[in-house]
């Protein structure tokens, strides 16, 4: 099995030290950066799932897709971040390695609208979606840390291909240590990741609290009871479908699974402003906002987190 992993940060290294790990053969796209710190020290993966550790000369490391030329590659999988998807997806469409059919494109991010980003470059059947709820941190650029892990990945079709395809890949990534599957329901796994981010991970991130505190207090207890009812009803409106009924529904098990269960845990966006990074909001809570705006749908809890991070995010860029 050949794979490229492009993006070789906490979620590509993560899922691509299990496909070395499990015998398949795999190059990173990366960065600068990283592709001098992996092709000189090699990759390890420490965390929750034990520790694994690859010479350079395990893996491949390329800068762009075109370097592989005509190489046959079996899986791309995109571990980069939503607002990098225009671009990846481009790069992909130009790469010899991508053209085949039988090259599959399997997206690793978060959010909602990566998909319809790649599918009007990429047919849309050869286009998948993985959702993950796995931990990865960044301890250095060829070192990835598992730190916590609520549920295997589940891999998946949102245009109706046959989702036997994603067999081997899964087979793998489990082989290697991290359980994975393949699923039919893979929208519904996607909308109820991001019910759970929009709730808590903007909130999170501006008033720099871990989501137990979030949980604890009463008036963010209700905002996050707001924004989960106003993305439940975009979500209604333009016909998608996750795994509760309803918001109450999704509530009742959010703040009483969910939240205690990453308690300690502070938002991913958090740590983008405090680095500087930019964030992920427009494929959370603009996501709502957009859809809302398309289908009829008032958001004003998602349109005000939304607002609030951008600020956060042009002062973090001003220091």
């Amino acid at each position: 099995m050949e794979v490229a992993v492009f993006g070789a940060g906490a979620v590509g290294l993560g899922i691509g030290s299990c496909l070395i790990e499990a015998g398949a053969e795999v190059v990173f796209v990366a960065r600068p950066d990283a592709r001098h710190y992996l092709e000189t020290h090699g990759l390890r993966r420490t965390g929750i799932f034990g520790e694994v550790a690859f010479a350079p000369e395990r893996f491949g490391v390329v800068g762009r897709m075109d370097e592989l030329d005509d190489r046959r590659i079996d899986f791309v999988l995109v571990c980069t971040k939503s607002f990098d998807s225009p671009a990846v997806a481009e790069a992909l469409s130009a790469a010899p390695a991508c053209r085949a059919d039988s090259c599959k494109i399997v997206l690793f991010q978060n959010g909602w609208g990566n998909f319809e980003v790649f599918a009007a470059r990429i047919e849309p059947r050869r286009v998948f979606s993985a959702r993950v709820i796995t931990g990865f941190r960044l301890l250095s650029p060829r070192h990835v840390d598992v730190t916590v892990h609520a549920d295997a990945v589940k891999i998946g079709s949102l245009a109706g291909a046959d989702q036997r395809e994603m067999e081997p890949l899964a087979r793998r990534i489990s082989d290697g240590g991290i359980p994975a599957e393949v699923t039919p329901t893979v929208e519904r796994d996607l909308w109820a990741k991001i019910l759970y981010n929009c709730c808590l991970n903007p909130l999170g991130a501006v008033l720099e609290q871990n989501y137990g505190s979030l949980g604890d207090a009463e008036p963010t207890r209700a905002i996050m009871n707001a924004i989960a009812e106003e993305t439940f009803a975009v979500m209604r409106a333009a016909g998608f479908r996750t795994h509760w009924d309803d918001a109450a529904g999704f509530l009742r098990d959010f703040h009483g699974q969910m939240v205690p269960a990453t308690h300690a845990h502070r938002s991913s966006m958090l740590q983008d402003l405090k680095a500087g990074r930019r964030t992920e909001i427009d494929a959370m809570s603009g996501a709502a906002v957009e859809l809302g705006e398309r289908f009829g749908v008032a958001t004003p809890f998602n349109r005000i987190m939304r607002d609030l991070v951008r600020f956060k995010e042009s002062q973090a860029a001003a220091r």
